[in-house]
């Protein structure tokens, strides 16, 4: 162990010891534990419908229990193409208790992303709902013959009686029709059944749980293989990090997507953990989560920065229908200052942010919940998670003394390596002299002398110009600091003489009228010459993730077709 590091785990600031061990211990053994301790208490509120603990694990149990009637079992890859819906938490841990894996599927992919993922990893069942914007592109996937089944659930049956009503009536166009062809069966006919069948032997340490593709920002999505302890440690860190676990009611907004690794540990998987209650929304939308807000007054809520913006931006949003937040965590994107100094003043509530990658099963690093938060770092590494800066040309290396480096990572949420991807296993791990293996980030970063963490940029995101290395976030950071920008990406592009220039793109702050020229003189004046633009571009909007994350692989789609 190095100098830094000691005097980083010297300046923890988290509640508990630094150096506690997280036993092996399933996903399902995780969920049945909970489930036992507080079965009555609820577990989802979905639109004013409860589930309770016991309720949700017997779901779980028929679902495993109609997987293995149909003939799939341990080690199988079993597919979830859901948005935040009831379905998915018992197909989820009905998967795993029946040892096979999930693997999760964004509801925002077109045929084409759906197909080349099922078949690189081999699902052989995908479960959907039969909304009008999934079931048709499921079907199409299926056609293809890279699946055996579909499992289509209805939203309607999981919503109260009044809502679902509703929902038949008036929101028809939503809905698409299930075929009658023997390869779809209905969720509702999959769980009909006593819920009893012959659990595996599961090797927490071994056994892949999850499935969970990279967002790919260059080249083809990867599969980054989580096992059973990956996922059920870091979900464990994850609660250890607040200080009033126990001691207050546990009721979590839950409108990140759960198909995305940092909602199925900061919302899901450690909210089981704690025996709390999820509040559980589909996809984001202001207005809703508001009224979910004043309805459920949930203790937190988990999001991304634009998330944060879009809530204080909403039409009719009163400070009181806050008062019941205490802890916001961000995370996916970096948090703009600005966002959280206006977020927490109008609130109350801490907003919070920490790092994660899908290789890392979700989370890294966090500012601490109380005491001390740095704006502008994501805060220190996370019970038992170790990390270093490498030198950003050789990561056998230890970065050079006061430059940034590549940071590394190891604890026990790191990923196993990547499905079917032994080249990309050779690229991303490295092995010290001490044998222990480090997850290399692709983030270039600083860490002070307390072990706060500050992310400088992404290494495939540099720019190169002329020779000279550019961070798209400084400038990115520039930016936010005129008043009229909003949202802001930048991104290299050829330039004949330079090899590269930066060109940048914003969207402005309501009845904001500055044109991009004006800004692009603001601008380059307070960069340094081989960081200037060759423009900046004002635009309606700029393209978001499912999650509300910037998207800077689709913004260079729409500028740069191929």
């Amino acid at each position: 162990m190095t100098e830094p590091e000691q005097a980083w785990r010297n300046a923890y600031r988290h509640p508990g010891p630094w150096d506690q061990v997280f036993a092996p211990e399933t996903m399902a053994d995780l969920f049945r534990a909970s489930a036992a301790a507080h079965p009555q208490a609820p577990l989802i509120d979905f639109m004013g419908r409860h589930y309770s603990y016991a309720e949700t694990l017997d779901g779980a149990n028929r679902v495993a229990a109609g997987l293995a009637g149909l003939g799939y079992g341990k080690g199988d890859r079993i597919g979830l193409f859901l948005p935040n819906v009831p379905h998915y938490v018992a197909a989820y841990y009905g998967v795993l208790m029946l040892g096979a894996t999930v693997v999760n599927f964004s509801p925002l992919y077109t045929v084409d992303e759906l197909s080349a993922q099922v078949a690189d990893s081999g699902t052989r069942l995908l479960f959907t709902i039969s909304a009008s914007s999934l079931l048709p592109t499921a079907l199409q996937v299926l056609e293809k013959a890279h699946l055996d089944r579909l499992v289509v659930g209805s939203v309607a049956g999981a919503l109260p009686p009044a809502k679902s009503l509703f929902y038949r009536l008036f929101r028809g166009k939503e809905v698409a029709a299930k075929p009658d062809d023997p390869r779809i069966s209905a969720f509702s006919a999959l769980i009909a059944n006593n819920g009893v069948f012959a659990a595996p032997a599961i090797d927490a340490e071994r056994d892949i749980a999850l499935i969970q593709y990279t967002g790919g920002t260059t080249g083809t999505p990867k599969g980054a293989m989580l096992t059973h302890q990956n996922l059920s440690a870091n979900a464990r860190q994850v609660a250890l990090l607040d200080p009033e676990m126990g001691r207050r009611t546990d009721r979590i907004l839950g409108v990140l997507p759960f198909f995305h690794v940092f909602a199925n540990t900061c919302v899901l998987n450690r909210t089981v953990v704690t025996g709390g209650e999820i509040v559980m929304l589909p996809r984001f939308n202001a207005k809703q989560a508001i009224a979910e807000l004043r309805r459920t007054r949930p203790r937190s809520l988990p999001g991304v920065p634009t998330m944060f913006q879009a809530l204080l931006d909403a039409p009719g949003m009163k400070t009181e229908d806050f008062s019941s937040l205490r802890f916001c965590i961000s995370g996916g994107a970096p948090l703009p200052e600005q966002i959280k100094t206006v977020f927490e003043k109008v609130t109350g509530a801490r907003v919070i942010e920490g790092y994660g990658l899908s290789e890392s099963s979700g989370v890294v690093s966090a500012n601490p919940y109380e005491g001390l938060n740095k704006p502008g770092t994501i805060g220190q590494p996370i019970v038992g998670t170790r990390v270093k800066l490498v030198d950003k040309g050789d990561p056998s290396l230890p970065a050079p003394d006061g430059e940034p480096g590549e940071l590394v990572i190891a604890g026990p949420q790191v990923m196993q390596g990547y499905w079917n991807r032994p080249e990309a296993d050779a690229a991303v791990f490295v092995t010290d002299a001490e044998g222990t293996r480090w997850l290399r980030t692709g983030d270039v970063a600083t860490i002070d002398d307390d072990g706060y963490i500050c992310i400088v940029d992404r290494l495939k995101d540099m720019i190169a110009v002329g020779g000279f290395k550019v961070f798209p976030s400084q400038i990115e950071d520039v930016l936010y600091r005129h008043p009229a920008v909003k949202e802001a990406l930048v991104l290299g592009l050829p330039d004949a003489y330079h090899g590269e220039l930066p060109h940048a793109y914003v969207t402005l702050n309501a009845g904001e009228t500055i044109e991009g020229p004006e800004l692009c003189t603001w601008l380059n004046a307070r960069l340094g010459k081989h960081e200037r633009v060759a423009e900046v571009v004002v635009r309606d909007n700029l393209p978001k993730t499912m999650i509300g994350k910037l998207s800077r692989k689709d913004l260079l789609k729409e500028v740069q077709p191929s």
